[in-house]
């Protein structure tokens, strides 16, 4: 397969032949998306989402193709059994991966890609050849998570407990096992867009120009 072929070679060749990917990852409520986002919208020319698959269905505001490619868990489970996925990962009964082709698209646009993963989705890129840089969005705290969840009206009691206690989880992850290059604490979108920004400008752009 046509994109398989190509993220072998970008998987075995990073160094020398195009620029490692940007992983960001963060809980659900952390502001990740909107700090991915504006980072996307300010260096459109450099850098390209790979848009991630989804099983659960579209939140208010959410566009096909822009946040997620919407999926059903039959067409997923094909995908992923023919090798079409880097990662993937279930949670509140539904899945969500990365695929090879939407990392393909980006490649094949001479940007930098870049890929919004959960902790499960780390684990699993670490044990490819990718070698991106991992960005660690943080929360000031659980209970301002919740706070945020809460305000966000896309959660129920049981779901938000849930949310809570994967963050939970994905917090001691980010901070005792050393797997990110950076990890920013959001507790102000500006504050926090100018820690993301000057640590993609050093690390990234200044090796790509």
């Amino acid at each position: 397969m046509k994109h398989l072929k190509l993220i072998i070679a970008h998987d075995s060749s990073m160094h020398s032949n195009l620029p490692r990917p940007l992983v960001i990852c963060g809980p659900s409520g952390s502001g990740k998306s909107t700090l991915i986002t504006r980072l996307m919208e300010n260096h459109p020319d450099k850098l390209g989402f790979a848009v991630s698959h989804t099983t659960r269905s579209p939140r208010p505001g959410e566009l096909e193709g822009r946040h997620y490619h919407f999926t059903n868990e039959d067409s997923m489970k094909r995908a992923i059994d023919n090798g079409e996925f880097i990662e993937t990962v279930s949670f509140s009964g539904n899945t969500y991966g990365s695929s090879f082709k939407a990392v393909e698209d980006v490649a094949e646009q001479g940007k930098i890609v870049v890929m919004d993963i959960d902790i499960e989705g780390v684990k699993q890129v670490k044990k490819t050849r990718l070698n991106p840089w991992y960005v660690f969005i943080k929360p000031p705290s659980l209970s301002v998570l919740r706070d945020r969840l809460v305000a966000r009206k896309t959660e129920n009691e049981k779901s938000l407990e849930r949310r809570l206690l994967k963050a939970g989880e994905e917090i001691r992850y980010a901070l005792e096992s050393e797997s990110f290059d950076k990890t920013i604490v959001n507790f102000e979108k500006e504050d926090s867009y100018k820690e993301l920004r000057e640590f993609v400008q050093k690390n990234i752009f200044k090796f790509n120009q």
